[in-house]
């Protein structure tokens, strides 16, 4: 089979069908960059073009308060900022690590007012320039090419207004929740319609809305029915109106959400947590027919390449049948690996994913 651009590759495993290959690609954390570099990755090449992984390019939008960014403190180490949604949190620089939450400006219903009134579809959320300079060359180099959405649970307790105050929320004060899911989708909705309606379209929408963590969930099922899932059936509808798929991300164990999101028309789930509780072999299974696989390599294997290497020989073989299956790890690249393995983490992904 000849070979195909990314774009072929993801539209195969979307209609569930052989490709030449599966995609590959992955997310390094920003240290695993640096120790790439220390080995040998020359800086000024992007490390998707230095591995020969596949493209990928998503669009964003500002759906944010746009409050104002402030830097309060920097050192070697790490920084500490604000961010557009009120959100105080450190980054940490030369370790693998999601940020630290250290304070949010909306903690109740009138701050959250304050807010929504500050959230208007305006047309300068959008770098159009980007747009205009990125998009041909993305078409001419055969990107798949996705809409960030960024709505739902996952962003309103880590970005918005802290885990803890949306988890009692969900209880006490689902109206609230439901408003914010409506407003952060609202914004999502109408500024993506205008990219699309400037012909900018794209392929798939994908969101984050990590609802597990190790072996539970943040939430039942039903608080699910009740509260977020029909944000996600909006989401999918609106993309599924536009002839174009729907790609979730949901960390954690998710398996009591599967069937959920199979109802809702969702198309692809990522990243299958492995370390978590889930298991791509059964997910293959049971809801391969349904369902693009996205994921699924254990990620705490990335510091042995002789154990990744039998990962790879034991899950790929059966996940990438009949298509529906995009290779990466289960979340993130560690800092733990070389540049010489993921080499060969790759070179092992294209010989077993080859449908030649």
């Amino acid at each position: 089979m000849a070979e195909m651009t990314s774009h072929e590759r993801f539209k195969r495993m979307f209609e569930h069908r052989d490709a030449d290959r599966i995609p590959i690609i992955d997310n390094p954390w920003r240290a695993t960059i640096e120790r790439w570099q220390q080995e040998g990755m020359p800086a000024e090449v992007n490390y998707v073009d230095y591995f020969g992984l596949d493209r990928v390019a998503t669009i964003g939008v500002d759906t944010s308060p746009r409050y104002p960014v402030q830097l309060i403190e920097d050192t070697d180490a790490y920084s500490i900022t604000t961010s557009p949604w009120g959100a105080t949190f450190k980054n940490f620089k030369h370790v693998e690590s999601t940020p630290e939450f250290l304070d949010f400006k909306i903690v109740d219903r009138a701050s959250w007012q304050e807010a929504k009134d500050r959230m208007t579809p305006t047309p300068d959320r959008i770098n159009w320039e980007h747009l205009k300079k990125a998009y041909p060359q993305w078409k001419k180099d055969g990107y798949w090419i996705q809409g960030g959405f960024w709505f739902g649970f996952d962003i309103t307790h880590a970005w918005n207004v802290g885990t803890e105050r949306l988890l009692v929320a969900l209880g006490d004060d689902p109206e609230w929740c439901m408003d914010m899911f409506s407003t952060e989708l609202d914004m999502c909705i109408a500024l993506m319609d205008q990219v699309w309606d400037a012909g900018y379209t794209f392929d798939a929408i994908h969101w984050p809305d990590d609802m597990g963590y190790k072996h539970s969930q943040f939430f039942s099922v039903a608080t699910y029915r009740r509260i977020l899932k029909p944000f996600h059936q909006r989401a999918v509808d609106w993309a599924h109106a536009k002839g174009i798929k729907a790609h979730l991300h949901s960390c954690g164990d998710v398996n009591p959400f599967v069937p959920e999101l199979i109802d809702i028309g969702v198309d692809a789930l990522n990243p299958l947590e492995v370390k978590a509780g889930m298991d791509p072999l059964y997910l293959k299974k049971t809801f391969g027919d349904k369902l693009v696989l996205h994921g699924g390599i254990n990620a705490l294997l990335y510091d042995d390449i002789d154990a990744l290497e039998a990962e790879l020989r034991k899950i790929v073989p059966t996940v990438k049948q009949h298509g529906g299956y995009i290779l990466s790890s289960d979340h993130s690249v560690p800092s733990s690996m070389s540049l010489h393995d993921f080499k060969r983490f790759v070179e092992l992904g294209k010989e077993l994913g080859s449908y030649e």
